[in-house]
This record gives structure tokens, C-alpha cells and sequence, in this order.
């Protein structure tokens, strides 16, 4: 559906149940909804990255198909989602090709990635190197050298950063939020609460109706396992960092060591927490879901899942013949996740908490009247 047909399909929606006003209680959409009474594209922008997809309003709403008014604003949220993720990345035709094909673009940049990297192994350090047994300090860097292992990933990370950076810019102009609202340390200490605790993932107390009608809190503990499990493998590549630079230790570190050990809780809670997501994806009702956003889903939580599933393998097994060949794959793992993220599911994470931001503006404006 085209944008403009989009945007006036959820604002139909949106003045149905500005109407109605039976599911106010379930998350921060209505609320916000609550305080329009006309939408324009900015403003449904806007309500569709609050929406946590927990699907509660859908199971709840007397007006959902097959009733005419055909009531379904999980589904055309996450339509309104997967556009935006598009028009607001950077560059354009790089979004453009990659969201429209998402799941087969991150496949295909993860092969490619471990297939170059493999290559350049091989060409600079040779067959010896790769497959070889490697103990002891500095073992992961006689088959990749530190500078080749640390500076793409850096540029990597920095044009990541920048691509957000972009998206959150534009995510502000569009939903007309102007730049001295946004300094508010208040309202980014609220949207921090309600990001970090999935507040709005707990539908109206019971949890979301996610994977079907039934409420379940699965979701919401599925999600801080993968959420917190990734913030645990971040602080242990910060502190690996630290021990290279600061202490001029080499990894591979001991089992016992901090950055060993924040990076094996982190990888298995976040096999958990994606096999788990995953699972609930195949699962789950498909009349409120969008498809292609599905699709985004799907490609962002394996690609986390491969790269957690490798590095714990190659942990096991670092001081096997096996090492080179997996840290050759835990690396193209990585860098397929990290390419592919500003242009996937990922984005979710900026836009969201851009939402929650406008969100706790907002409701601070209107005082007790606009809970």
C-alpha cells in the first residue's frame, strides 16, 4: 500500500477507536491517540513506533475483521513501521534495496562477508594459519591480525552509528518535534524506564496475546533476555578492548576472566532469547502480523542467533584446529549483523525510543488528564 493510502488507512482506524476508547488501558498508543483528533502523517508515524506490537487490541476490539470497519492496527502500524524504516534510512537507495529484500540481502552480505574474510585469510596468513592449533595469549590473532580484526569493525560501527544518527533526525522533523523539546533529561529518563522494563510488552497487566489470543508474558522475558543478553556481550567486548589496550593483555582471555564470562551469560541468554522469539514467530497468528515485517524479524533475530551460536562454539573450541575456521565464520557472522543492522529490525530500536521520548513530552504537557 502506498504511502498516503497508508497513512489515511491508519488514520480511519485511528479515529474509530478515538471513538471507541475500549483498549486505553493496554499501552501507550491510546493515550497518545487520546490527545488527536485529526492525523496527519507524522502523527501516525508517530503512534506506530509506540506500538509494541502486543497485539492485545486486535483479540479485544469488537470492530476487527471480519466486521466491516475492519479494525486491524497491529497490522497497519507495523506496515506504517516497515515504511519508515525505509524513508527515513540513509542513504535512500541503499535502504530502498535492502529493506524491500531484506532477509535474502542479509544472507547474502553474511556468505559474502565470511567468504571474504576466509579468502583474505588465507592470501595473508595462509592454509597453516587458518587451520592450525593455536594456544595462549594472542592466539585469535596469528590467523586474523588485531588491526584486521578491530578497524573494519570500527568503520563498520561508525557508519552504523551514522545512519541512526540520520534516522533519528529525520524520525524528529517528520513527527514535528523540534529540537529544544528533545532536550528534556526528564522525558529521556521516563522513555529510558519504559525501554529497558518493556513497559508497554505487558498489554494491560497479563501480558501480550502473542503468539495467539492467549496472554503470555513469554514475549516480554524472551525479549530482556535478548536485549540485556547483547548489552552483557557489548560490555565484554568493551572490557576485551580495555584489557588489549589499557593492560596489554591478548585475547584469547581465561574461561574465569570478565570479558569470558560477561560474554558466555550474554551468549546464552541471547540464544535464548532469539531461539525463543523465533519460536514464537513461527507460532503466531498471522492475521495481525504484516508479512514483510515478519520478514525483517526473522533475518534480524537469526542473524543474532548465528552470531551468539558461533561464538560459543568457537569458545568451546579455541584451542582446536577448528579455531581458525570458526572465528573466520563468528567474524562474518558479526560483521553480516552489524552491515545489515542500520537497514533491518534493528532500526526498531532508535525510532521506538524516539517514540517514548514524544511520548513522555507529551504526557507531561497534558498533566493527570492526559493518562
Amino acid at each position: 500500500m502506498p504511502a498516503p493510502e497508508l497513512t489515511r488507512e491508519a488514520a480511519r482506524q485511528f479515529t474509530i477507536c478515538n471513538a471507541c476508547r475500549y483498549c486505553e488501558g493496554y499501552c501507550a498508543v491510546f493515550p497518545a491517540m487520546e490527545l488527536r483528533r485529526a492525523f496527519a502523517q507524522g502523527d501516525v508515524t508517530y503512534l506506530a513506533h509506540l506500538c509494541h506490537d502486543c497485539r492485545d487490541c486486535f483479540y479485544a476490539c469488537q470492530y476487527a475483521p471480519p466486521h466491516e470497519f475492519a479494525i486491524n492496527l497491529p497490522q497497519v502500524l507495523a506496515q506504517v513501521r516497515r515504511e519508515t524504516y525505509r524513508e527515513l534510512a540513509w542513504p535512500g537507495l541503499l535502504a530502498a534495496a535492502l529493506f524491500r529484500r531484506n532477509r535474502l540481502a542479509a544472507s547474502l552480505i553474511t556468505v559474502g562477508s565470511v567468504a571474504l574474510i576466509l579468502l583474505l585469510v588465507l592470501a595473508f596468513q595462509g592454509p597453516a594459519a587458518l587451520f592450525g592449533v593455536h594456544v595462549g595469549e594472542g592466539a585469535f590473532y596469528r590467523v586474523v591480525p588485531y588491526a584486521a580484526m578491530s578497524l573494519p569493525a570500527l568503520v563498520i560501527t561508525a557508519y552504523g552509528g551514522v545512519v541512526f544518527a540520520v534516522g533519528a533526525v529525520r524520525f524528529w522533523r517528520e513527527t514535528r518535534t523540534s529540537p529544544l523539546e528533545t532536550i528534556a533529561p526528564a522525558a529521556f529518563w521516563q522513555a529510558t524506564q519504559d525501554a529497558c522494563s518493556l513497559r508497554y510488552l505487558g498489554g494491560g497487566g497479563a501480558g501480550c496475546t502473542y503468539p495467539a489470543a492467549g496472554f503470555s508474558t513469554a514475549r516480554r522475558w524472551l525479549h530482556h533476555l535478548t536485549f540485556y543478553g547483547f548489552l552483557l556481550d557489548l560490555a565484554s567486548t568493551t572490557l576485551a578492548a580495555w584489557y588489549h589496550h589499557g593492560l596489554g593483555w591478548d585475547a584469547p582471555y581465561p574461561l574465569w576472566s570478565w570479558p569470558v564470562v560477561l560474554g558466555s551469560v550474554g551468549g546464552v541468554m541471547l540464544l535464548l532469547g532469539t531461539g525463543g522469539l523465533l519460536w514464537l514467530k513461527w507460532r503466531s497468528d498471522r492475521a495481525p502480523a504484516e508479512r514483510r515485517m515478519l520478514s525483517l524479524d526473522v533475518a534480524f533475530l537469526g542473524l543474532l542467533f548465528l552470531t551468539s551460536l558461533t561464538g560459543m562454539v568457537l569458545l568451546a573450541l579455541r584451542e582446536t584446529a577448528l579455531m581458525g575456521t570458526l572465528l573466520v565464520l563468528h567474524l562474518g557472522c558479526v560483521a553480516g549483523l552489524f552491515l545489515t543492522a542500520p537497514y533491518g529490525k534493528f532500526a526498531h530500536v532508535v525510532y521506538r525510543y524516539a517514540a517514548l521520548v514524544r511520548h513522555a513530552l507529551e504526557q507531561r504537557r497534558a498533566g493527570p488528564a492526559g493518562h
